[in-house]
């Protein structure tokens, strides 16, 4: 998954939400039916007939439960909400304030139900394309919300997928990096300790790895849940550093094979090569010296495991600088 600077900008649309459906609208009480979603924003209306009223437009990727047919239409159930409840985010006394879904016809072009053959295939296909579409700043503006929507759809709809445990990590992923680009834009996003910071939610995360057990989404979700524990901003203390390299090795430590370990491990030499530059300024050249040591085993060790990867030749560049000379933290007041 990318973690690119869309994320920013998609953020911003995302937590402006459409407004909340109006009191005229046909709101009931969802029944039991088939369950189905649709690949496209779409109309809802009163009656089998785009001449009649709307009701309100479904966006890609919602839950709908389906009442009965006529002919190339389908009466639903809808929730046409920006952003499905979070139990967290529930009121304390019931889910009263939650809006029902609202009733309506939409043609039935582009429904993908539970029961479409090779239906999982399909929704991995347009939560893809949406996914990368949200990269693009001409692409739609709700599209990495479509992704992350059409990805759940997936694991409730067909939950015995091969495909399952891949869409549920990019819909925990997509919310993951939504979550980072509002916590960026508070001011407590620069305080030093994390516990200071606003805390993401990693439900969904912990999700993966309770029901994915031993899977490359479940290390990617454990990757994803240090962003919690890494301090704001340094502010120049070689505590944070610390306590972040150790994170990151404990995590190599842990999933020595897993697909963000050569990412762990040149995480972790970056920081010891900073701490190398944190004592030197502190005149400590002896733990000044441990800390480069160190940093060049770390290098060594992606060498060894992942001599392909990138992060392997970024560290052995952060080497070259320490053995050079030449500060990796601070270069500035050179």
């Amino acid at each position: 998954m990318k973690t690119s600077a869309i994320y920013v900008a998609a953020a911003i649309l995302f937590s402006a939400s459409i407004p909340s459906l109006g009191a005229d609208k046909p709101q009931v009480k969802p029944m039991a039916g088939p369950r189905a979603t649709i690949l496209r924003e779409t109309p809802l209306y009163v009656e089998p007939d785009t001449s009649s009223q709307k009701v309100d437009r479904v966006q890609e990727g919602r839950e709908l439960v389906i009442a009965e047919s006529s002919g190339p239409w389908i009466r639903v159930f809808a929730n046409t909400d920006v952003e499905e409840v979070n139990e967290k985010d529930a009121p304390i006394y019931g889910h009263d304030t939650v809006t029902p879904p609202v009733s309506g016809w939409i043609q039935a072009r582009g429904v993908v139900r539970e029961t479409t053959p090779d239906g999982d295939k399909v929704l991995m296909g347009e939560a893809a394309t949406m996914e990368i579409l949200a990269e693009d700043a001409r692409g739609p503006r709700n599209a990495g919300q479509a992704a992350r929507l059409l990805y759940r759809r997936l694991v409730e709809f067909f939950p015995n997928s091969q495909l399952a445990a891949e869409a549920a990590w990019r819909a925990a992923d997509i919310r993951w990096q939504f979550q980072k680009a509002d916590a960026a834009r508070l001011p407590s996003s620069k305080e030093r300790d994390a516990y200071l910071r606003e805390q993401l939610d990693d439900s969904e995360l912990k999700k993966i790895i309770k029901l994915y057990p031993h899977s490359k989404q479940a290390d990617n979700a454990a990757f994803e849940m240090i962003d919690n524990k890494l301090c704001g901003d340094w502010q120049g203390q070689a505590k944070c550093p610390e306590k972040e390299a150790d994170y990151y090795e404990k995590y190599a430590s842990e999933y020595p094979d897993g697909p963000r370990t050569a990412q762990a491990l040149y995480q972790a030499t970056y920081r010891q090569a900073v701490l190398g530059d944190m004592y030197a300024a502190d005149g400590n050249d002896k733990k000044s010296d441990a800390a480069r040591n160190h940093a060049k085993e770390l290098a060594g060790e992606l060498e060894k495991k992942f001599p392909a990867s990138d992060y392997t030749a970024r560290a052995a560049a952060l080497v070259f600088k320490c053995e050079q000379g030449i500060a990796v933290y601070g270069s500035d007041r050179e």
